[in-house]
């Protein structure tokens, strides 16, 4: 059973699973940098960089403007920014301000912003000043509890732009520009520490919420899952105790490349929090272009890259990609969903990179599984529970626990697991179990030497003629096929079966087109027939979340709307 921690042996030499780790407010990350790495550069933005020391200054400098504009110990502060230097500015300045820090993702729909902005009590919110973000925002103001903006630019952090802009004329008392904030405490700064606010003491309460980051929400409203500083700084330790310790990242050397959306909790600790606690020199694309990153990682000598599996099926697929030009890359980590074993040995024979792989959610801090680095990587697995975590597997129907290699419900405790559902305690009873540990919905088993391997999620679990099918290894069959880029599958009402699955597949370019005859031929040594796809649609795209991941919730809609045909 797995209460015999078999994964113990998996662990780089000197590193330990049940090794102290050391928790610390999300303020000390930065404060720690800037003391031993002052002059190093921090962040890299469209030409522009900020050394630490700068960083600093312009986090304390924030901090102070929130602080006048009403900010205080429990004041919520959302984020609603893409990748530039406005979102690390925002996330250390709220939290020096004694604040929690809100998520927002770009892409929610208005109704779900409109709900995140009142469930969370979010008064105030740093964003751009460009139409599909402050055009949404400042529709809210009427509308919700919202009662401040702050408006950043994209060329805030370009010197030659910066000191020729003229003070903007905004019509709105309840809208502020974050470069003249930012200008008018330089100014206090010089009149002396008395035109200065006094921010609360760095010294947070370990427990005290940190930062507030909403669920997917694939059904109903998105949750607010509540991390604290105890729970990141947490998260932060077992990646440092595992590829730090181990061996596989330095401080004061690293270069990340970031792409994934620091809003997301995968890229906000692996990135940002990792990063910063490294010393790394953090460099920032507002979105992913597989062009655009090749040339970073060859110009710039990228150390470390973060992605998710759309990212390296599209770099593996990249036409000119040769393995010179990541020559630099000690390791890629791919999370956010499972990569399909193709698309790993596509990338990997390509690239000649090691990409390692790993498991967490929102409710866990992005983190609970993850590979070592050390030896060789099991191709496919989720890696080995990280320090202090504690890992187990449940039947889906008794809630007992499986034995080694049973498939079960995933389920987790440690210092990294929230502290529950924000105003939801409902929620939060029915995502434990009587022990304490957290049912993460996703399906798997544990090998014998400890090694997690993830086959689904138990809502993405068809019950087809009485069978039990899992999508993601329909998805992994077809993947398999050469023609065969990106590939959803997804159960549809069947009048004989009760469900069948179908397939959603976006071809390669160039690729000829794919029959439903055609891609069962194929499968038929890879599938049982229960598991056979009854239908098949080819589509130019798929749809993918924030960080690029697959998306089935945009098809599972058109199926309870009609738009998607179901088998008679």
């Amino acid at each position: 059973m797995t209460t015999t921690k078999p994964w113990l042996n998996a662990y780089p030499p000197g590193t330990r699973w049940d090794a102290p780790l050391r928790t610390t407010a999300l303020t000390a990350v930065l404060d720690e940098a800037v003391a031993r790495w002052p002059e190093r550069t921090a962040l890299r933005f469209e030409g522009a960089a900020l050394s630490y020391a700068q960083l600093d200054a312009a986090c304390d400098r924030f901090a102070r403007a929130l602080a006048r504009l009403g900010v205080r110990p429990g004041s919520h502060v959302g984020l609603y920014l893409p990748n530039t230097p406005h979102y690390v500015i925002g996330f250390f300045a709220a939290l020096r301000a004694g604040a929690t820090v809100v998520n927002y993702s770009p892409l929610d729909a208005g109704a779900v912003l409109a709900h995140k902005i009142e469930d969370s009590r979010t008064d105030l919110i740093l964003t751009l000043d460009v139409p599909e973000l402050a055009g949404r925002m400042r529709g809210f103001l009427d509308s919700t509890r919202l009662a401040t903006l702050v408006l950043g630019v994209v060329d805030d952090f370009l010197p030659a732009a910066a000191t020729a802009r003229a003070p903007a004329d905004e019509p709105d008392a309840r809208c502020f520009r974050f470069a003249e904030l930012m200008a008018a405490e330089a100014a206090a700064e010089a009149q002396g520490v008395a035109g200065l606010p006094v921010l609360p003491t760095r010294v947070a309460d370990l427990q005290a919420l940190a930062v507030l980051q909403y669920t997917g929400g694939t059904t109903g409203h998105p949750k607010g899952a509540m991390l604290t500083h105890a729970n990141l700084s947490s998260a932060l330790a077992q990646l440092r105790e595992i590829w730090l310790h181990g061996g596989l990242v330095a401080e004061g050397e690293e270069r990340f490349l970031v792409v994934l959306p620091l809003f997301h909790i995968y890229s906000l600790v692996a990135n940002m929090l990792l990063g910063l606690s490294l010393g790394a020199e953090l460099t920032l694309h507002q979105r992913f272009e597989t062009q655009s990153a090749v040339d970073t990682i060859a110009g710039q000598r990228i150390s470390v890259f973060f992605g998710v599996p759309t990212i390296f099926v599209a770099l593996a697929t990249h036409e000119t990609l040769t393995r010179e030009q990541l020559a630099s890359l000690k390791f890629c980590n791919s999370g956010g969903a499972p990569i399909a074993i193709e698309s790993y040995r596509r990338f990997v024979d390509k690239a000649q990179c090691r990409l390692l792989e790993g498991w967490g959610m929102t409710e866990t801090c992005g983190l609970g599984t993850l590979s070592t680095g050390y030896g060789e990587h099991p191709i496919g697995s989720a890696g080995v529970p990280v320090p202090r975590a504690d890992v187990r597997f449940l039947d889906l129907q008794t809630g007992q626990e499986v034995p080694l290699g049973e498939k079960g419900e995933l389920c987790i405790r440690g210092p990294n697991v929230m502290a529950g559902y924000w105003q939801r305690p409902d929620a939060t009873a029915e995502s434990c179990t009587a022990d304490g540990y957290l049912r993460t919905g996703d399906v798997g088993y544990m090998t014998r030497d400890g090694v997690v391997y993830l086959v689904d999620r138990t809502k993405d679990m068809l019950i087809c003629g009485g069978f039990n099918v899992y999508p993601r290894n329909i998805e992994e069959a077809i993947y398999r096929h050469p023609s065969v880029e990106e590939v959803i599958v997804i159960g549809i009402p069947d009048a004989y079966r009760g469900q069948s699955p179908k397939a959603f597949v976006k071809l390669k370019a160039g690729a000829s087109p794919l029959s439903l005859d055609d891609l069962r031929a194929f499968l038929k040594d890879h599938l049982g027939k229960h598991e056979m796809p009854s239908a098949l649609e080819l589509r130019e795209a798929l749809p993918k979340t924030p960080v690029g991941k697959l998306s089935k919730k945009e098809l599972h809609a058109e199926v309870a709307q009609g738009a998607v045909a179901v088998v008679a």
